[in-house]
């Protein structure tokens, strides 16, 4: 077994993407993860920026036309088994960026995360709370888990 497929197997690496929106999410994923107080790093998930080290793609913000494809390439990059999860109002139904007159999705806002790629576990929120994220990805584990 190499060191790398030993680490893959005993740890949680989450990526975070922000397709759009007001960071504010992505401020409460990084702060559940590398802050003192959650320190999510002592259960051995870790962050990381590099899409092939990925096991779960945590999404934020919806969809912008601009972060459709890029959105699209980073999921395919991510080795299987792997999960999504789509954290905050605007990557669950477009939040406050959704058009004004219901579902129809603006030019420039593309739609919700599960309009482009699969997602496993759906994380409500403006912005997300750091017990619901971490909740978001031990919902996800079980897909990961399962296949390995």
């Amino acid at each position: 077994m190499s060191l790398k497929s030993y680490s893959r197997a005993r740890a949680v690496h989450v990526m975070l993407v922000y397709t759009g929106g007001c960071n504010g999410c992505d401020i409460e994923i990084v702060n559940c993860i590398l802050s003192p107080k959650y320190d999510a790093e002592q259960y051995k998930v870790f962050l990381t920026w590099n899409p092939r080290e990925a096991d779960v793609l945590v999404v934020t913000g919806p969809v912008t036309k601009l972060n459709e494809q890029p959105l699209r390439e980073i999921y395919k990059a991510i080795p299987e088994p792997k999960a999504v999860v789509a954290a905050g109002a605007c990557a669950l139904m477009g939040g406050v960026y959704k058009n004004i007159h219901g579902d129809i999705p603006s030019e420039e806002i593309m739609g919700p995360v599960d309009n482009i790629i699969p997602v496993d576990a759906k994380v409500p929120g403006c912005a997300v709370r750091p017990e619901d994220i971490l909740s978001g990805v031990v919902a996800a584990l079980p897909k990961l888990l399962d296949a390995k």
